[in-house]
């Protein structure tokens, strides 16, 4: 169990290195076994999980592509620094969402890329920063815009204060700091649309119109969603960016790469499920191994919530 869930080792490469190390012949048919025995037993403890992502003040998502017999899943992930939860569905939107039903029943802050799905549930949103400076990084140097790079030290800058804010015991930037440094934000913001103006539709009829330079997108996003952008500069429990959730969610990249995909809708569920807890145990620092032979037992170390 722990090669194949941890480890990401194949069933087959799981039997060869029993085999191997320890004379020990296991066929893949039975590891395969003991790796529904633990989906099955981590049922409840599943729900628990969900049940303390509702409840906690911030959460991180993100979602990555997957194959499931051949076609294109998505892989979601839910977290804090103690909590993971994974979740497999055809689609990446809504549907997904409701489907995995941690968001529909959540009243904190949401950390994600600004996926526009998040967006339709009434929780709080901030957006990952690490996404913007990477954007403006590409208006800098491609484009030739110094607005961009401007932007990019600002955000560096607000991010550093904050830090330097919460080491000496502040659990909040004073107003007039907080003005000063909104006052600079939206001054390069109309800077940045001064650089990239509005191109109207044409007027001929049957004419397309024109598609909205990636500056400009960006520009709209940092505007629109400002408060969602700053609200690390406002709510000191919330992070700069959404580092924890490409963490997470990094793992089952490899695993893709080892794999290829999965050949079943339930073999994807089954890993979720114990990727999930075995994440969630090393979060809190509990013995992997140990919280896999109770499980199988069918007594799962229970994680903190």
């Amino acid at each position: 169990m722990y090669l194949v869930q941890y480890q990401l080792l194949p069933y087959a490469r799981v039997s060869e290195t029993l085999s191997d190390l320890l004379g020990v012949c296991l066929s893949p048919g039975t590891v395969q076994t003991l790796v529904q025995q633990c989906y099955q037993q981590l049922a409840d403890v599943e729900q628990q999980i969900k049940s303390a992502l509702q409840q906690a003040p911030v959460i991180h998502q993100d979602e990555t592509g997957m194959f499931v017999n051949g076609k294109c899943h998505w892989m979601h992930v839910c977290s804090t620094n103690s909590l993971t939860h994974y979740g497999v569905h055809a689609t990446r939107g809504k549907a997904a969402i409701d489907a995995i039903g941690i968001v529909t029943r959540f009243h904190g802050t949401s950390v994600h890329d600004g996926w526009h799905s998040y967006q339709g549930y009434f929780c709080t949103h901030a957006l990952c920063n690490v996404h913007h400076l990477r954007e403006l990084i590409f208006v800098a140097e491609v484009l030739k815009q110094p607005w961009a790079d401007q932007m990019k030290e600002l955000l560096l800058e607000m991010k550093e204060t904050v830090e330097q804010a919460r080491a000496c015991g502040q659990s909040a930037l004073d107003r007039l700091t907080r003005l000063h440094l909104r006052e600079r934000y939206e001054h390069l913001l109309a800077a940045g649309y001064a650089a990239n103006p509005w191109v109207p539709p044409p007027q001929m009829p049957g004419r397309r119109r024109t598609r909205q330079s990636l500056a400009r997108n960006l520009l709209d996003r940092l505007s629109k969603r400002q408060e969602q952008v700053l609200r690390f500069v406002e709510d000191f429990t919330v992070p700069f960016d959404n580092n924890l959730a490409e963490r997470d969610i990094r793992m089952v990249k490899v695993q893709q790469k080892v794999s290829g995909g999965f050949r079943h809708q339930r073999g994807a569920s089954m890993f979720c499920r114990i990727r999930g807890y075995l994440s969630t145990m090393r979060k809190q620092n509990q013995p992997i191994l140990a919280a896999l032979q109770q499980t199988l037992l069918g007594q799962p170390l229970l994680p903190a919530f």
